[in-house]
């Protein structure tokens, strides 16, 4: 069965709960162990959302997927390429993305992010999706020209680190089959990304194992799975929102 989970603030207190239709069912407890479900219902409208999860860390893929890969003309890597961007950088739906104080275009990469459920370190790739507890939507906000500006040291965190620069949700959706999903970017109402999950290089069990081998992997961290064709550059008074059927609309501005 497929739920979608909601954090958000009523009357000035933090709850989390399941949508159900227009109203949000409110649990009580621990959203990744035994959450108990109460008879509270509130209506969406009156709510205001926040992040989904909080994550201890943000995990970012690069170049898992075969489509920008051979747009790009590199092969596809033997493990996960992947860097980590900081709490400051989270925003919730309906945030608005800030451009940087410095210069340098600001580029969209709409992505499928993966949520963790069950504390996982050394896990095998058949375990692995016991300790995935649902997927959700992520924009991996960037300022491309800082990563290859000084030729010494790329800067893959600083240039996809700024305060603002991950927003991801609205819900974490439980229950669905990640290969059968489909990411799409719309900015100011055109379409820039529409491509299937399933053309990762690593699935989903695949990167929360190999990950798992490097770092312990913690309830509510997140996994970026990567993006693909269509990334492209935002121009302040944009907006922009991240699409994927089976989990809903990631809105953002960016200002």
């Amino acid at each position: 069965m497929i739920q979608h989970w909601i954090r958000f603030t009523h009357l000035d207190t933090l709850r989390f709960g399941t949508l159900e239709g227009d109203k949000i069912r409110v649990f009580k407890g621990d959203m990744f162990d035994a959450p108990q479900r109460t008879d509270i219902a509130i209506h969406l409208a009156e709510v205001q959302l926040c992040t989904p999860v909080v994550p201890g860390k943000v995990l970012a893929m690069w170049n898992n997927f075969h489509a920008l890969g051979k747009k790009l003309g590199l092969p596809p890597p033997e493990e996960p390429l992947y860097l980590m961007k900081p709490p400051t950088s989270y925003l919730a739906p309906g945030g608005t993305i800030r451009k940087p104080r410095g210069d340098g275009k600001v580029a969209f990469e709409g992505e499928l992010a993966i949520v963790i459920g069950r504390s996982c370190s050394g896990v095998s790739v058949e375990n692995a999706p016991d300790h995935i507890f649902g997927y959700t939507c992520a924009n991996d906000v960037t300022v491309s020209e800082i990563i290859g500006r000084d030729p010494t040291f790329p800067q893959w965190v600083r240039a996809k680190g700024f305060d603002t620069f991950c927003p991801f949700g609205p819900v974490v959706a439980t229950g669905l089959d990640p290969a059968m999903l489909v990411v799409r970017t719309i900015l100011n109402g055109e379409v820039r990304q529409d491509y299937p999950v399933n053309d990762m290089v690593f699935s989903a069990a695949e990167l929360v194992s190999r990950v798992s081998q490097d770092m312990t992997l913690e309830p509510g961290d997140l996994l970026l799975c990567g993006t693909s064709v269509g990334v492209g550059s935002m121009r302040p008074g944009s907006t922009v929102v991240v699409e994927i059927d089976g989990i809903g609309r990631l809105t953002n501005r960016f200002e």
